[in-house]
């Protein structure tokens, strides 16, 4: 009786364990390999759900036959010591052909699937150079090798486009994950590597499920897990506004706005030092800072830490260390090593200028 009540108390555990792993998973809203929404993730769930189901049933065998061992053989009182017994050649070659079976089968999928995740069905049809830097992503879109327009934080894409991702990084090692879209590629200085996706699934009626959270999934600094961004897929002509929006100057504020009050801070503050507005400043290449040309448009602030709001901005610009420490941003607001000490009313103003910047 007390061997069956320590087996309902682990079993019991066991459950609770098993319930709460599922509840707290649940919680978490970051994006899963499991709810693709194109071929690359689809063919890595169909991997993942195989050896998934592979590990399962041998944990189940495995397992099973541990339990009925250790209850069909255990020690009783007044039982006669247990035969010794050599090896049992069948089972030796059981145990030892069935696994390596399993493991070359699991390696013929795994081989199968990295061929089909190498090489797109078709030639691409946007080609964008991807500059891993600490921390954020610069999307710089190419059209017959030159520069069409930069961006930052923010990759557009048309449903059911090929993308052709070339992976650059000017620093240290990061590793470029849309886990929805495509699988894990690492972004090496000195090594460019290259990517593709395509989504495949697009929701017309809610905007929001056509948004793919992307990350870095290589440990490259203190702010490694602030080095997100998002992924937009739009409508064929909703995609083509954009682009055509993105290669726009900047707009010019109106004289005597608060936006027109800001540009002036931005020229005189020093945040030319690091950021390019097309249209407002030099063409200047290796700038440290993203491009902020239509800053405004854009969802994410500071590699996906903030939500882009005037109140977030004002955060961000005044004491960008307390936000996000170890970044290249410097504080505005006079402390110890800051790069200037603006008033509210400046960085207010500062704030209005990018945020007119669609």
């Amino acid at each position: 009786m007390r061997f069956r009540s320590k087996v309902r108390r682990i079993a019991g555990l066991a459950l609770l364990g098993l319930v709460a792993s599922a509840v707290l998973s649940a919680c978490d809203k970051s994006p899963s390999i499991l709810q693709p929404a194109g071929p690359i993730a689809q063919n890595e769930a169909y991997m993942a759900y195989m050896v998934f189901g592979v590990a399962a049933v041998v944990f189940v065998l495995v397992t099973a036959a541990l339990i009925y061992c250790i209850i069909r053989f255990r020690d009783r009182p007044g039982a006669a010591e247990a035969r010794q017994l050599q090896g049992n050649q069948r089972l030796e070659i059981i145990w030892t052909v069935v696994p390596t079976l399993l493991l070359f089968g699991i390696l013929f999928f795994t081989i199968r699937t990295m061929f089909l995740v190498a090489t797109p069905p078709s030639p691409a049809n946007i080609t964008v150079n991807v500059i891993g830097h600490q921390w954020w992503w610069e999307f710089d879109y190419q059209q017959n090798g030159k520069t069409q327009f930069v961006t930052a934080d923010e990759l557009h894409a048309p449903v059911n486009a090929i993308v052709h991702l070339n992976l650059i990084s000017d620093n240290v090692i990061h590793s470029f994950w849309i886990p929805q879209l495509t699988g894990k590629t690492d972004v090496i200085p000195g090594h460019n590597n290259t990517m593709w996706f395509q989504a495949t699934s697009f929701d017309p009626n809610n905007p929001d499920n056509n948004v793919y959270r992307g990350a870095c999934a290589e440990f490259c600094g203190t702010q490694h897990a602030h080095m997100d961004f998002i992924v937009v897929i739009q409508t064929q002509s909703d995609y083509n506004s954009w682009v055509t929006q993105q290669m726009q100057p900047a707009a010019t504020p109106a004289a005597g706005s608060q936006a027109a009050a800001g540009l002036k801070v931005f020229q005189t503050a020093g945040c030319e030092g690091c950021h390019a507005i097309n249209g407002v400043t030099p063409p200047v290449k290796g700038l440290i800072g993203p491009n902020l040309t239509h800053f405004g448009s854009r969802q994410l602030i500071a590699g996906g830490v903030l939500s882009n709001t005037a109140d977030n901005l004002f955060q961000w610009v005044y004491q960008a260390q307390t936000v996000k420490p170890g970044v290249d941003m410097p504080d505005f607001n006079g402390s110890a090593g800051s790069a200037g000490n603006l008033s509210q009313d400046q960085v207010n103003a500062l704030v209005a200028y990018l945020e007119s910047l669609q």
